[in-house]
Parts: structure tokens; C-alpha cells; sequence
């Protein structure tokens, strides 16, 4: 006997951030400062000053700032590249790691006055220092430092914002691409004061409007970004070659089996990005087919060949792969034919898919399994990855992505290629039948940070392959690209069938793939884990286990309910518990490795009143992040550790024989606790919706959830069943109605 998945609705509490800044100073136990650094910052800002008095191309400058560490925001510069009401948060062009990773590398566009400002501040720092300091200040000589005591000429808040930059920063620079390549580049430009167009015109590369993906963002010929090195490579930002030659996939001959199907009815429609469809399949009335290509290119038969494939596992999969019935049932198919087989145009198919989404609003889920043999770059988001992303931010909808294919050439370790970075999708790779990485596994992470690929399935591998469709029979083939059509069925059924959110439906996926006692991949190559084969699987648990969910927007610093009831005996809670949140953040290519520019902070767990009668949350994974100012631990620790600036958190109990049941304290509810934070100015995460999936696993064997619905009720709590078994009679019904010969 099974527990159907719980849905509780209920009014979260909101509130501020009430924690006041902590003052400006250096780290305790960090080193003192002393002048020789400053007038080692100060003579490279009077070289950038020079060098930009007389390059006015830009009108201004662009200036990177080298940090000694992965900073957090609070420890970004304050001081520097600042004047009046100008802050350095919002001169911010770029960010990128060094090639350790360790060290954080902004860019900063400012105007020469700004420039000068900060070489007059440094100045002042340099004879402050020399006088009252001896030359060096630490920790405890700035903490006693106010107004009433220092009669300083910047006043003393710039002088300790000053000293405290100087303590981050490790140098200033110039930075200049020179990379070539002989290929159509897609290439995007640091933000100035002047329009690209403009910009580029002034380099003498003309009649680009064509070319333009966004406002910094344009497609160039070998010898347009040749002449750009040559004449401006201050501006280059990142850069990556336009035509993307597509993973390959093991394809077998075909069989000569023939399936029949009747005809649709009212069945969801997924949309599909790939390759052409051939029509002469057994399914094609349950695909409506638009060929996007350039109607110059010419079309080859093996143009249709894996587009058709991906979309026969979307309409009937289980027919021809009896061992992966997922009981998800049918789905017709909006098939977009965007891409030859072999090679294609990164800008052309974006431009395509945007074009695709936005007329086709009715589509929630979208399966791209195209993708290319090229590495993604450790710091900043393929053109094609950040595409999708705000896609996913502006329309509501999913998009699942194959995790590409490595060729027989490269060793394991090759990083997965676009857009298998996009961080809002969820980037599917592949298993054998045996539950190991495929032979062709690609892995991540992404920015050298984000757990990309999301979840694996079974694409096939060796002998053991997936069998696809195509109007001569089956063919038997391998890859990422027929691995992740199984997951766009679930996360069609669970959004069309069930009427789930796409924040819940990527909840459930991830869960069922991380399950319990997950073990991190150091490789990069699975992910959060295998998804269940059976919707049952991922929408019911085992009857020893209550899972539920919650979801709310963010709408203010904190969300949270304290009132969430796990039952208790003897004083114990006899449960182990996990938790798993995702949310769909706006992000900015523009700001490199810092791309998502939403946080969301989840604790999750038992209650505890401290000796002040205050109630905090015993988080299930030790969380010991502090608010924005009084953070206790690195900004390195705070991503290792928990994730921070990732769409995706997971925290669980590790299960272990002999484990004992957990004190209750003095509060009779558990909690659960959102804080968001922001990485720009701009407030993208206000009214941001998100979705925690729980599960709680009875140490004893025992079935609780009548206890815990109990509970719940009393509470306030509405309580909900997700329940399938209608839905999945009707689909056993319909398929009784397939012929096979």
C-alpha cells in the first residue's frame, strides 16, 4: 500500500530583514592592511586613468577589479568606484572566476570622474595611514574608529569602506580578449554608454542591426571580430562560435515492426525544438509539424531522422520500450523543425525559439534535445543557455534538455555543450540499464558552481538501446537526446494531467531522483539521481513515508510558517526528513559566474526556543547562514555548503541503522523558513513563486499520514490528495484500444 503525495494550502508569514549592517571593518582574524598595498592600488588606477583619458571610444572606462577570494555582496567593494549616490553594485559589467575558481574577477564600467574619485580616496587612506597608523591598520584599530574621535577628510565612513576594499582586493586591470577563431562568433560586449551598433560602427563593422540577439549581444564574421580585437578588445565580454555541430547518438538499423494508434482526442500537446519530422510515421496525426528552416538550405532524409525520433518517445514511448512504462500515457506533439542534421546556427535557432515560446503561450513544456559537441566556458552562460533561461523567467513555462553526447574521441570528463547550461531547465543525462553513467556521458558543473545535469534516465548504452520510431520501423539508438523525452512526459503529466505548478513538478522530479542517502556525484555526471520509472512513483510514496507540498511567493526578506505539524510519541519525532525547493530566478548573462540574481535561503525543520524565548529553526541541514552583513561563515562555504544563489536546494537526514528518534523541544511544530536575497538592485525576486516538496520517513516502519492530516486539519491547514487513479484507468482503457502487429 501506497500514501498519495499531500497538498497543504495555508496563509506563510512574511517579514523584514531587521538585522542592521553590521559597521565596515576587515575580518577579525584577517591580516592588517598597510599602506604599500593602497599605493599599489593607486598607481594601477592612475595607469587605467591614463589609458582611458586617451581610448574615448567608450566615454568612460571599463575596469576589472581582481578580488583575493569569492566575495559575497556585502564584502564587495563599498568605497572604490564610487562617488555620491553612484554605488560600485551598479557599475558591475561582469563577473568570472580566476582560473583556480578561488578568486572573484569583476568588471565596472565608470566615468573618469568616478575613476579619479577613487585615486583621491586611496590617496587620503595612504596619509591617514602613514600618520596615525604607522603604516598598517587591523581589525582592532578600526573598530573603536567614529566621528567623534577622527576628523579625517573623507569622513570616517569612506575611510573605512576604502581600507576594507583594499582588503578584498587584490589588484586592479585592464582586461583584453585576443582569443581567434575562424568561425561566426556570437559575441557579447560589455554595457556602456554607447549602443553597440554605435560602437561598432565607430570600428568601422557595419549593417548589423540583422546580427543583433539583444542590446549587447551580435553575431560576427571572422574578419568583424578580428578587426573588434584589434581595435577594441576591451570591450569582448565573452565570445562563442556560432555554428554548433551536434552531439552524435549510436543509431542501429531498423526493424520492420508496425504499431498503430488511434486517433487523438483531448491529450496534452508538448512542444518539441529539434530536427524535421517525417510525417510518414504511424503516429503523425498526433504531431503537428512547422518546418522553421531557411528555405535556401537545402533538406536531406537524414534531416528528419532524430527529430522524429525524440517525438515518437513523447507520443507513445512505452509501446516500443515495454521496460520504461511510466504510465504517463499519450501526448500530442507541436514539432518545430528548427535545426539539419550535423550542424546548425546557435543564433539562428535562437532567434527561432523565441519566436517559437511566444506564440505558442498554450505550450508549457518544451523538450530540446538538440545540442553541441562544443564545451560550455567556465565563466559565463552559453548564449543559448541564458536564451532559455529567460525564456523559463518570462513565460511560465519548462524546457527539458538533453545533456549532449560526448564524441568516441574525448575521455570522460568533457563538460557537458549548450544548452545543457541553462540553469532553469531541467538537463537530463543518461544511464545504462545497470544504473551507471553511459559510455558518452558529458558532465558539469556549470560556472564552475551549479549542479548541472539535473537528474538522469535511461537513454541506452552497449547493447541494451532505446528503441524509436521513424516511418520505417524502429530504429534502436543511444544517447542524451532520447533520455531526456521521458522526462518531458512526466513533467507533461504532471503539469497538464495533475494541473501541478512547473515549481512543484521540477520539485517532484528532482526528489524522486535524489530519493534518500543521496550521494553527492563528484563527477558531475548524474545529477540529483535517476528518476523513478512510474508516475506512481514519483507522486506516491511507501506507506512508512508522508510527502507533501508547499508553495508560495516571495514578498518580502522572509516567508515562513512555524506551524507545520509532525506527530510525535513518547516526546520524539520517530521521523528522518528531507526537503527539496526550486524556483525559476531571473538571471543576467551579463554578470558572468554571478548569473542568478535571486537567492532563496531555505531552513527546514524542528522548532527550538532560545533562553531570550525567541523561536528558531533547527535546520535539517545545519544552516548557519547569517542575514546580509553578519554572515558567519565564506561566501565559499555558503555555496559549498548550502547551495547559496542555486534554483535548486536539497537538504535531507542521512538514514543510518540504529538511529534514534529526534528530541521535541519546546514547540510542538516544525518550520520551514524562505529568505530572499538579491544579488542587483533591482528587486527580481518580489512576488517570485517557489515550491518545497517534504518527505518524512517513519523510523518504525509505521504509517503516520492519518495522524499527520489530523494534525494538520487543526491547524488550519488545507489538506489535498494528488490522486492519479482515475487518470491512470482512463489511459489503461485507451490503450486497450492499440494494435500491435
Amino acid at each position: 500500500m501506497s500514501n498519495k503525495i499531500l497538498q497543504l494550502k495555508g496563509s506563510f508569514k512574511t517579514d523584514g530583514n531587521h538585522t542592521k549592517p553590521a559597521a565596515p571593518n576587515i575580518p577579525e582574524k584577517g591580516l592588517p592592511v598597510n599602506v604599500e598595498h593602497l599605493r599599489d592600488l593607486k598607481q594601477q588606477l592612475e595607469e587605467i586613468l591614463k589609458y582611458w583619458k586617451s581610448e574615448t571610444l567608450i566615454g568612460g572606462a571599463l575596469i576589472s577589479v581582481y578580488y583575493n577570494k569569492i566575495v559575497a555582496k556585502s564584502n564587495r567593494m563599498k568605497g572604490l568606484l564610487a562617488k555620491g549616490n553612484i554605488k560600485p553594485n551598479d557599475s558591475v559589467r561582469g563577473a568570472k572566476f580566476d582560473a583556480s575558481g578561488k578568486q572573484h574577477i569583476f568588471t565596472h564600467f565608470v566615468s573618469l570622474d568616478i575613476l579619479s574619485e577613487s585615486i583621491y580616496r586611496l590617496n587620503e587612506c595612504i596619509k591617514i595611514l602613514d600618520k596615525d597608523f604607522n603604516g598598517s591598520i587591523s581589525h582592532a584599530d578600526i573598530k573603536p574608529l567614529n566621528a567623534k574621535n577622527t576628523n579625517y577628510s573623507l569622513g570616517i565612513s569612506i575611510f573605512k569602506a576604502v581600507i576594507v576594499d583594499c582588503y578584498y582586493v587584490q589588484k586592479f586591470n585592464i582586461d583584453r580578449e585576443s582569443e581567434k577563431t575562424n568561425e561566426n562568433t556570437i559575441v557579447t560586449l560589455y554595457k556602456t554608454n554607447v549602443k553597440t551598433t554605435e560602437l561598432l560602427n565607430k570600428l568601422g563593422i557595419t549593417s548589423i542591426d540583422a546580427a543583433l540577439l539583444d542590446e549587447t549581444t551580435v553575431r560576427l564574421t571572422p574578419d568583424e571580430l578580428d578587426l573588434l580585437r584589434d581595435k577594441a578588445p576591451y570591450l569582448i565580454a565573452m565570445e562563442t562560435v556560432d555554428i554548433r555541430k551536434l552531439t552524435l547518438t549510436d543509431i542501429n538499423s531498423a526493424s520492420d515492426k508496425i504499431l498503430t494508434i488511434p486517433d487523438p482526442t483531448t491529450e496534452p500537446v508538448v512542444g518539441v525544438i529539434d530536427t524535421l519530422f517525417d510525417d510518414g510515421v504511424y503516429f503523425h496525426n498526433w504531431v503537428e509539424f512547422k518546418n522553421m528552416l531557411d528555405p535556401n538550405l537545402g533538406v536531406d532524409p537524414s534531416d528528419y531522422r532524430h527529430g522524429t525520433f525524440v517525438t515518437s518517445i513523447i507520443v507513445d514511448g512505452p509501446a516500443f520500450n515495454p521496460q520504461l512504462e511510466d504510465n504517463c500515457g499519450n501526448f500530442r506533439v507541436r514539432h518545430f523543425g528548427v535545426a539539419k542534421n550535423g550542424y546548425f546556427s546557435s543564433f539562428s535557432v535562437l532567434k527561432a525559439i523565441r519566436q517559437i515560446v511566444s506564440q505558442n503561450r498554450d505550450i508549457k513544456v518544451w523538450n530540446l534535445s538538440l545540442g553541441s559537441v562544443l564545451e560550455i566556458n567556465n565563466n559565463f552562460i552559453s548564449p543559448e543557455g541564458a536564451e532559455l533561461d529567460k525564456i523559463q523567467s518570462e513565460y511560465d513555462v519548462i524546457f527539458i534538455v538533453a545533456g549532449t553526447n560526448r564524441p568516441e574521441n574525448r575521455k570522460f570528463g568533457m563538460k557537458l555543450g549548450a544548452p545543457a547550461d541553462s540553469l532553469n531547465s531541467i538537463v537530463v543525462n543518461s544511464v545504462d540499464f545497470s544504473n551507471k553513467p553511459a559510455s558518452y556521458t558529458r558532465v558539469g558543473p556549470v560556472l564552475s558552481f551549479f549542479n548541472k545535469p539535473d537528474v538522469s534516465y535511461y537513454g541506452g548504452d552497449g547493447k541494451q538501446k532505446i528503441r524509436v520510431c521513424s516511418s520505417l520501423g524502429e530504429y534502436f539508438v543511444t544517447g542524451t537526446s532520447f533520455a531526456a523525452p521521458w522526462i518531458t512526459r512526466k513533467m507533461a503529466f504532471l503539469i497538464y494531467k495533475l494541473g501541478l505548478s512547473r515549481e512543484v513538478a521540477k520539485a517532484l522530479i528532482i526528489d524522486s531522483a535524489a530519493k534518500w542517502n543521496r550521494q553527492d556525484n563528484v563527477s558531475h555526471s548524474m545529477g540529483y539521481g535517476i528518476v523513478a520509472k512510474d508516475i506512481k512513483d514519483i507522486v506516491e510514496s511507501p506507506s512508512d513515508e508522508i510527502r507533501f507540498i508547499l508553495t508560495g511567493v516571495s514578498e518580502a526578506y522572509e516567508t515562513y510558517a512555524y506551524n507545520i505539524p509532525v506527530p510525535y510519541y513518547d516526546n520524539k519525532y520517530p521521523f528522518f526528513a528531507r526537503a527539496t525547493l526550486c524556483y525559476f530566478p531571473t538571471c543576467s548573462r551579463s554578470q558572468g559566474v554571478d548569473y542568478t540574481n535571486t537567492e532563496m535561503d531555505i531552513h527546514f525543520g524542528r522548532l527550538k526556543e532560545d533562553i531570550k524565548g525567541k523561536t528558531h529553526i533547527l535546520s535539517l541541514d545545519k544552516n548557519v547562514q547569517g542575514d546580509e552583513g553578519n554572515i558567519a561563515i565564506t561566501e565559499e562555504s555558503a555555496r559549498s555548503f548550502y547551495r547559496k544563489w542555486d534554483n535548486i536546494k536539497h537538504i535531507a537526514d542521512t538514514i543510518k541503522k540504529g538511529s534514534r528518534p529526534k528530541s521535541k523541544f519546546n514547540a510542538d511544530n516544525w518550520g520551514l523558513s524562505i529568505k530572499t536575497k538579491e544579488r542587483l538592485q533591482s528587486k527580481h525576486g518580489a512576488a517570485l513563486p517557489f515550491a518545497v516538496v517534504v518527505t518524512l520517513k517513519e523510523m518504525n516502519g509505521i504509517n503516520r499520514i492519518g495522524d499527520f492530516i489530523k494534525l494538520c486539519q487543526i491547524r488550519n491547514w488545507l489538506v489535498s490528495e494528488v490522486n492519479i487513479d482515475n487518470l491512470i484507468d482512463v489511459q489503461v482503457k485507451a490503450e486497450e484500444d492499440i494494435d500491435f502487429d
